[in-house]
Parts: structure tokens; C-alpha cells; sequence
């Protein structure tokens, strides 16, 4: 899966979305010189973990989920597991566990977005660094569950971006896709 992902986010292009920029170099270099970027407990560097846009079926809304630990509104995801099949996977499979979507299997995902950010220390988890690949899917239908993960859960529309204080790498993000 390393070499897939050397080429996945060699490819990504960034555009003017400087914060992404910086964000691909950081995971390209992890890359490179770390044995094990997906394994949780490397935490220098820090690790890759996936992260899913899902764009409702109909319109420009989002799935957001309020992270219970962090305690603010943010894109399903997490860490890669060694029965992903792929990095995409990975990503579809915590959206689905997160919030109970559906994802329209048509349609292929596309990376959306890379985001480095800093995970605060927990247990017996130092501060480290997620390397975010955010893949954007689309929705089959517009139901979605709360879980223990996800005590809440919504369709977001860009005019509740700020009311939500939602990341501008996540809005850059959903900007190229939708």
C-alpha cells in the first residue's frame, strides 16, 4: 500500500491551496523515510489516516459527524487498517462505520484534499500528527445514523461552515470536488 500511496500523493495536485501543498510535501517525505506510515502508534513522524467527504445524492450539502474527543464538527475518518483494501477503502469504511452512509459504488473516489494536523495527547498517545488524505464519495441516499462514534451527525451546506468552525482545509477540499 506504501507504493500506492507514494503515487497517489505524488499525483495530487494542489492547485493554489498552499496549506495542501505543504501538506503533500510533509506526507511525501513520510513517505519516503518512514518504515511503517500507516502504523497508529508510529507518532514521529505521525502516520497516514483516511478521512470521507461524502456528497449528499442531490444537492452541494456534506457529511459532518461532531467528533466526540475532539469535541467539534468534522468529516467522517480515521486510521488504515490492514484489511483495507486500498487507501479509499479505508476511508469509505470509517464513513460507513462513523455514520451508517451509503456510498454510491458507481462512482469512483477521488482524493480530494491532504491535511497535516496535530492530534492531541491521550492515554498513552503522545501529541502526534495525522497525515490526511481526504477522499471525496458520493452518497446513495441521504440516511445517515448516529453512533457511539458520531453522537451527532448532519448534512452540511456551505453557509453553515463558519457557525460549524469548519477547517479551511476541509473547505479547499470540498471546493474541488464540488
Amino acid at each position: 500500500m506504501k507504493h500506492a500511496a507514494l503515487q497517489i500523493v505524488d499525483a495530487f495536485d494542489p492547485g493554489a491551496d498552499g496549506l495542501a501543498a505543504k501538506s503533500r510535501s510533509l506526507v511525501l517525505d513520510m513517505l519516503h523515510h518512514t518504515a511503517e506510515p500507516f502504523a497508529r502508534t508510529q507518532f514521529t513522524p505521525g502516520h497516514i489516516t483516511c478521512t470521507a467527504l461524502v456528497r449528499h445524492p442531490a444537492d452541494a450539502r456534506v457529511l459532518f459527524m461532531y467528533h466526540h474527543r475532539l469535541n467539534r464538527w468534522l468529516l467522517p475518518g480515521g486510521h488504515v487498517e490492514k484489511s483495507d483494501a486500498s487507501l479509499a477503502a479505508a476511508a469509505a469504511r470509517e464513513a460507513e462505520e462513523e455514520t451508517r452512509v451509503r456510498l454510491d459504488q458507481s462512482i469512483a473516489p477521488v482524493l480530494a484534499g491532504i491535511d497535516v494536523h496535530g492530534i492531541p495527547p491521550k492515554r498513552d498517545e503522545p501529541f502526534h500528527l495525522h497525515h490526511d488524505l481526504i477522499w471525496a464519495f458520493r452518497a446513495l441516499s441521504d440516511e445517515i445514523e448516529i453512533t457511539d462514534e458520531a453522537p451527532r451527525v448532519a448534512w452540511v451546506e456551505p453557509a453553515d461552515w463558519d457557525a460549524l468552525g469548519v477547517a479551511q482545509s476541509i473547505r479547499e477540499s470540498i471546493r474541488r470536488v464540488i
